[in-house]
């Protein structure tokens, strides 16, 4: 496979990335509400990943081809969604660490605020806090359940393989979807570590970039469910 249909690969993939959506209102959501960005941007990826195993394996085909199986997908992925952005707006000051991070607004050395790595530190998570499994998990939702990730990777990826190179299509496929996964992680990590590092000390305006956060979900949420409704009627 050349080099230069790879780095072409990279320059249409990263202006995807680049649009904010979804996944990048789940990354400044977790960079304010929780105590690491890790466990949350990881599932994600974990999303992107099972995406790009999922169209290699030819099953993307049988996801986007057959109406049904992807309208309710779409329905699925749009209801999980509106959920994760209407929680944001019921609590846009409420931390999943539980010590309340952004009702504190103190000094950056305040137990429980965030350092410069990404991580809070101080105080640990009281009882019913999101655990890290858990964000995880809420993380590949978000990629994993949006139908947009396996519609757009089902599109770039083949055009962008060779069927006469020395690797299989399906390996292509893989490693063309590593080069998406890893501008993936650059951008949410930065997104997300960036909220985290600037907002945590500034409960309101953390609080405002939540709810927008939460907005944003919604909306696509809402965009997502009225086309596969219209589509059905």
């Amino acid at each position: 496979m050349p080099l230069t249909s790879v780095a072409a690969f990279w320059a249409v993939s990263m202006l995807f990335v680049l649009t904010p959506g979804a996944d990048w209102a789940y990354a400044i959501s977790s960079g304010l509400r929780n105590r690491s960005v890790v466990p949350a941007i990881s599932g994600m990826l974990s999303g992107h990943l099972a995406a790009t195993i999922v169209v290699a394996a030819g099953l993307g085909l049988l996801l986007t081809g057959d109406p049904m199986i992807l309208g309710v997908l779409t329905v699925v992925g749009a209801l999980y969604i509106g959920w994760l952005g209407i929680g944001m707006l019921r609590e846009p000051g409420r931390s999943e660490l539980g010590g309340g991070v952004l009702d504190r607004g103190l000094d950056p050395g305040a137990p429980g605020m965030v350092g410069v790595a990404g991580t809070h530190t101080g105080a640990a998570p009281a009882a019913g806090s999101t655990s890290s499994g858990g964000q995880f998990a809420r993380g590949v939702g978000v990629s994993l359940l949006n139908p947009k990730v396996i519609l757009l990777l089902g599109a770039l990826l083949p055009p962008f393989a060779a069927p006469d190179a020395a690797l299989p299509m399906p390996a292509q496929m893989v490693v063309l979807g590593s080069v998406h996964l890893a501008g993936c992680a650059v951008v949410y990590f930065t997104v997300g570590l960036l909220a985290a590092r600037y907002l945590s000390g500034r409960p309101s305006a953390a609080a405002t970039v939540t709810r927008l956060s939460g907005v944003a979900l919604t909306v696509v949420a809402a965009v997502l469910l009225l086309r596969q409704l219209a589509g059905w009627t």
